[in-house]
């Protein structure tokens, strides 16, 4: 179309797990550590991967070392404690990086909110793995409103991300995988409710960048190899030809079409406890305002900016974006 061009993609790697000869266990899946013999070769992989990407014309723009280094599931996996993180990026994968010229950001963790300052912690207090490293990726998984597995206490630890930060400032926060669990969960308005809580949440607790894992699944939440069902934003019924958009999709959308990479967040606060909310200053001088109403009770609301005043409302169970233009 005749529209401004679309910045280009910021593609980050994930692995899962090196090769089953590589892990202490012999497999791919359910658990296994990477055998110490093999990091060498294995950090090897990551540059080999990233420059066959470059040549598809898919260049990478990050990489993290391990995707959920603390799950043993049915899926691929691999197994690190912190110790074992931060040894492999300090001696092996760091390195490996370094000298490639691919200049590529590393994240560490990959993983949920609950554990991440601790691992933060334990790797940035080496200096010479933390050098390496770009900053921390966390996932959102936890949240016992939502999912069955969490500790009923909560695992949620929203205000980790703000610990994270104040660690190291210096260093850079990536939500890189979000998904409601156990099926597709077709026309569920709370879902587009729990990402926009959790958007909002990570957003204001310095997060820079917020990831879905899944674009489009068919209307089971699938394809999966190991039956780990899913949602996602768009769901596919190839049977009814149908494409289904989710509330998570609109919700999504509510951010990503108006805070634009660049942007700056704004100090917001509100008045209610009912609103939930975050604003940034978009590289046009632009300013946007997300505001989340996620109970059964409209409220009308003033929207207050930089000595200007309008009257606004958020309805029950909505959401609404605010763009002032410059």
């Amino acid at each position: 179309g005749g529209g401004d061009a679309a910045p280009p993609l910021a593609l980050v790697a994930s692995p899962w797990s090196p090769p089953g000869w590589m892990k202490d266990t012999g497999r791919m899946t359910d658990g296994g550590r990477l055998k110490p013999e093999c990091r060498a070769a294995w950090a090897q992989f990551y540059v080999r991967f990233a420059k066959d990407m470059e040549a598809a014309g898919l260049p990478l723009w990050a990489l993290t070392v391990q995707n959920e280094p603390m799950a043993k599931t049915p899926w691929e996996n691999c197994l690190y404690t912190a110790e074992e993180e931060r040894d492999f990026v300090r001696d092996h994968l760091g390195p490996a990086l370094a000298s490639s010229c691919l200049d590529l950001k590393l994240l560490i963790w990959d993983h949920n909110r609950d554990e991440m300052f601790a691992r933060a912690r334990a790797i940035y207090a080496d200096r010479e793995a933390a050098a390496y490293i770009w900053g921390t990726a966390f996932h959102w998984y936890g949240d016992p409103r939502h999912e069955s597995w969490p500790d009923k206490g909560g695992q949620v630890c929203f205000d980790n991300v703000a610990k994270v930060h104040d660690l190291r400032p210096d260093k850079h926060l990536l939500m890189t995988e979000a998904c409601q669990e156990r099926g597709a969960h077709k026309g569920e308005w709370s879902l587009g409710e729990r990402y926009a809580e959790s958007i909002i949440r990570d957003l204001n607790n310095w997060t820079e960048g917020w990831i879905d894992w899944n674009l489009v699944l068919d209307e089971t939440g699938g394809p999966n190899h190991v039956g780990n069902l899913c949602s996602a934003p768009i769901l596919v019924d190839p049977e009814h030809d149908l494409v289904l958009f989710q509330s998570s999709y609109y919700y999504i959308g509510h951010f990503s079409r108006f805070i634009r990479p660049g942007a700056r967040r704004l100090l917001c606060a509100a008045s209610r406890d009912n609103l939930e909310s975050t604003a940034f200053e978009n590289p046009d001088g632009s300013i946007v305002a997300v505001v989340l109403n996620r109970r059964d009770v409209s409220t009308s609301l003033q929207l207050e900016i930089s000595g200007r005043v309008a009257a606004a409302s958020a309805p029950k169970r909505s959401i609404t974006t605010f763009l002032l233009r410059p």
